[in-house]
C-alpha cells in the first residue's frame, strides 16, 4: 500500500491555499484556518462529509462559490508526480498487488482519474480515500479495513507513508511500514522484502 501525497507525489499545500486564498481575496493563513483547522478537510477524509457537502462547507467558510471545477484546479496545481516513485511502484506491481490509500475525500475519487491518470494505470481500481472506511490514518481500523478488502491479513500487508504517526498506525495494526524519505531509501526498504 502507498500512501500518495508525498510519497507517490509531490504536494504542495501551500501553493493549494494561495490559489484559494486568490479566489476568496483573503490570505493563506486565512484559508488555512478556515478550511483545514476549522475541521473541514478532516471530516471529509474521514467520510464525514460528502463531495458536495465539502465543497458547499468550504464555499461557506471563504464566502464565495467553490464548486467541482475551484476545487480541482487549485488541487491540480498543488500535485506533480515523482517518477523514480511511480517507477519503484511499478516494479512492485510485478511481483505483488498494489493498493493506494489517501488520506483524503470522496471528491479525491471522483478525480484520480484527471489528476493522476499515470497513477489510474499503475493502481487500477485499488486506489482509495480514507473517506470509503468512514476513517483516517493514523488509525489502525483503516490498515486492517484496507487489507480485508483484498483478503489478506495485515502481517502480509506493508504500508509506505510519509508520515511518521502514520507508520505507526499501520504497524499498529500489524503490518510493515516504512517511512517515506527518498526514493534511495525505499528501493532499498522494498529490496529487503523482495518486493523488487
Amino acid at each position: 500500500m502507498f500512501d500518495m501525497d508525498d510519497v507517490l507525489l509531490r504536494y504542495d499545500v501551500d501553493a493549494r491555499r494561495a490559489a484559494m486564498a486568490e479566489l476568496a481575496g483573503l490570505g493563506p493563513a486565512d484559508i488555512e484556518r478556515l478550511v483545514w483547522t476549522s475541521g473541514i478537510e478532516d471530516a471529509a477524509d474521514a467520510g464525514q462529509l460528502s463531495a458536495d457537502a465539502y465543497l458547499a462547507a468550504i464555499a461557506a467558510a471563504i464566502g464565495v462559490p467553490f464548486g467541482r471545477a475551484e476545487w480541482l484546479r487549485t488541487r491540480a496545481l498543488a500535485m506533480a508526480l515523482d517518477p523514480p516513485v511511480v517507477a519503484l511502484a511499478a516494479r512492485v506491481a510485478r511481483r505483488s498487488a498494489l493498493a493506494l490509500l489517501t488520506n483524503n475525500g470522496q471528491i479525491m475519487k471522483e478525480h484520480f482519474d484527471v489528476l493522476v491518470p499515470e497513477l489510474r494505470a499503475l493502481f487500477g481500481a485499488s486506489m482509495h480515500v480514507a473517506a470509503e472506511f468512514g476513517t483516517k490514518k493514523p488509525d489502525p481500523a483503516i490498515y486492517k479495513g484496507v487489507a480485508a478488502l483484498y483478503g489478506v491479513a495485515p502481517q502480509e500487508a506493508v504500508m509506505i507513508d510519509d508520515k511518521a504517526v502514520n507508520v505507526e498506525g499501520a504497524r499498529a495494526a500489524g503490518m510493515r511500514a516504512h517511512c517515506f524519505r527518498g526514493a534511495a531509501e525505499l528501493e532499498a526498504f522494498l529490496a529487503g522484502l523482495a518486493l523488487l
